[in-house]
This record gives structure tokens, C-alpha cells and sequence, in this order.
């Protein structure tokens, strides 16, 4: 009996079961659509997506606002850390360049010089390394919920734009204390932030897609951001570089220029220092500002979005 029941089914009897071939798939996708299943975590169409992105764009700022609550609750000093950080940053900046390495001569009002530059990078830094984590750090919540997964990165976003506009106050200040007197041309930081913010966004979209492939990518970030911060004149003044060493090759100059981080920089610069003035900044700046937002900012959230459906899945 024991031989009996342990031996398996001759192969002619095993090759009698039908497979599922594709009439039988096309039936049961038509039975599918006729009682309104879709795949479970299908990608949405691109217009169907934004759609639903907009649905959701009160939690997108609740969450933003409560990661940001959040972020400093155990420390003692609580929200001053949002200010803190990165005036404690924009002093050592001053120590090393400003000091040691003399980058403020040729740099009037240095101080507010550097610390809008701190500040503004310190947007974009902290955006797109939020964004590298949005998915890989949020497994739990990405497999748990279905929702746009755009909204974790473009919320982290929003997170560091909220925690900039806090750092604004301390700005002000700082300008007013060194004897930058307020001008109509502040106005200009509000069309410079919203470049800016859509420009963060679309590289945290491309970084968060990475991420969620690449976990380890979190780790390189820090070291790629660094350079980039170097290249991107926020303890130096690109213009007064530029000017003193004729002898670099001029692709040189033209990729200092165009770089976007430092695009921005020099943007806010404009807009709050009235001694920088429109010669400092690179040819056709607010174009060139428009074009890199609009470049990360629309093909980042595609590039996002191709791959919807794979977010959270082992």
C-alpha cells in the first residue's frame, strides 16, 4: 500500500493536464474587464496619476509637515535646530574659507554672501538625499497603502521647503544685522524658490526610483552632493573666480555657470544682497533657471512614474 501510494503518476498521465494557454488568458482577461478587476498595483495613465497626485495633496502636506515636527522632537531645543544647523554649517564655512582661505576678498557683504548660499543649499542637498530614501525608507508604508508614490518624495520636498522658510527668518535677520537694507527686489526670491523647489523635486523623483533599486545608493549621495557643493560657489563667489584666473578653459566657465545648484544660489543672492548685482549673474539666468526645472521637474516625475508598479516589491 505504502509503495503504492508514494509513487508518482506516469509521465503520459502528467502530460494530460492542460496548460493555461492564451485563449484561456484571453478569457479570463475578459472576464476580468467584464466584471471591472484590474491588476492589483497596475501603473495608471499619466494623466489618471497626476490626477490622483492632486487627490492627495492634503496629505502630501500633512505628512511634509509632520516629518518636520518630528524631526528634532528629541532634542532639548527642539524647532531652533531648523535654524541652527545651518548657521552653525555657514560658520564653520567662514571659518575654513572666508578665514583660511580668504574667499571673501573681492566679496562684499560676505556674511550674508555665504549664508544665502548655505542656506540655499542646504535646500537642494537634504531634498534629494530625503528623496534617495522616499521608498527604500518607507517600505512599511509603500507595501501597506496604495496611493501615488510620488507623493513620498515630492512631501519630502515640501518638508525641506518648509524648514528653508523657517531658516528665511534667521536670514533676514542676518542681512538687516550687516546692513543690507530690504528691497523691492526681495520679491524675486518667491519665483527663485519655486524654480528651485520644482528643479529638487524632479532629481529627488530620479532618486527615489534609484534608491528603490539601489539602497546603497543612500550611502553615495553624501559624497556626490559634496562635490557638487564645491562646484557650486557656495563659500566663493564663481563671478569674481571667473574674472581673477583667465587662463581656465572656457567650458570651464561655462559648466560653473550652468550649473543648476549654483544657478539658484546666485538667484536668491540677487534677489536679498543689493551689492550683487546683475553682472555677477550668468547670461539669460532666469531661462536657464526655468529650463533646469522644468527639465528635472517634468522628466524626473516621468521617469518616476514608468516604474509605479514596481515600488515596494521584493
Amino acid at each position: 500500500m505504502s509503495q503504492v501510494l508514494d509513487t508518482p503518476p506516469p509521465a503520459s498521465a502528467r502530460a494530460t493536464t492542460p496548460a493555461p494557454g492564451d485563449a484561456d488568458l484571453a478569457d479570463l482577461a475578459a472576464l476580468a474587464a467584464r466584471h471591472g478587476l484590474t491588476v492589483s498595483g497596475a501603473r495608471p495613465s499619466l494623466t489618471q496619476y497626476v490626477r490622483q497626485l492632486w487627490a492627495r495633496r492634503h496629505f502630501i502636506a500633512a505628512f511634509a509637515t509632520a516629518k518636520l515636527t518630528a524631526q528634532y522632537s528629541r532634542a532639548k531645543l527642539g524647532q531652533v535646530w531648523q535654524v541652527m544647523t545651518p548657521l552653525l554649517n555657514a560658520a564653520v564655512y567662514y571659518l575654513i574659507f572666508g578665514v583660511l582661505l580668504q574667499t571673501r576678498n573681492g566679496v562684499p557683504d560676505y556674511v550674508p554672501f555665504l549664508v544665502t548660499g548655505v542656506f540655499i543649499w542646504t535646500f537642494t542637498q537634504s531634498s534629494i538625499l530625503a528623496g534617495t530614501r522616499a521608498i527604500s525608507g518607507n517600505l512599511g508604508l509603500v507595501r501597506a497603502l496604495h496611493f501615488p508614490r510620488a507623493s513620498l518624495p515630492i512631501s519630502f520636498c515640501l518638508q525641506q521647503l518648509q524648514q528653508l522658510l523657517f531658516s528665511m527668518a534667521a536670514l533676514i535677520v542676518i542681512l538687516l544685522a550687516f546692513g543690507v537694507p530690504p528691497a523691492v527686489s526681495w520679491v524675486l526670491a518667491v519665483p527663485a524658490l519655486i524654480l528651485q523647489f520644482t528643479f529638487n523635486a524632479g532629481v529627488s523623483l530620479v532618486m527615489a526610483r534609484l534608491g528603490a533599486k539601489t539602497p546603497d545608493l543612500a550611502q553615495l549621495m553624501p559624497f556626490v552632493l559634496r562635490t557638487w557643493m564645491y562646484a557650486s560657489g557656495v563659500m566663493f563667489s564663481i563671478d569674481h573666480i571667473l574674472r581673477t584666473h583667465t587662463d581656465l578653459p572656457g567650458w570651464v566657465g561655462t559648466l560653473l555657470q550652468a550649473n543648476p545648484a549654483a544657478v539658484y544660489i546666485d538667484l536668491m543672492r540677487f534677489a536679498l544682497i543689493d551689492s550683487f548685482h546683475a553682472s555677477q549673474l550668468p547670461p539669460h539666468v532666469w531661462a536657464l533657471a526655468t529650463g533646469w526645472a522644468l527639465l528635472a521637474g517634468v522628466g524626473g516625475f516621468i521617469y518616476f512614474w514608468k516604474a509605479e508598479e514596481t515600488y515596494g516589491r521584493g
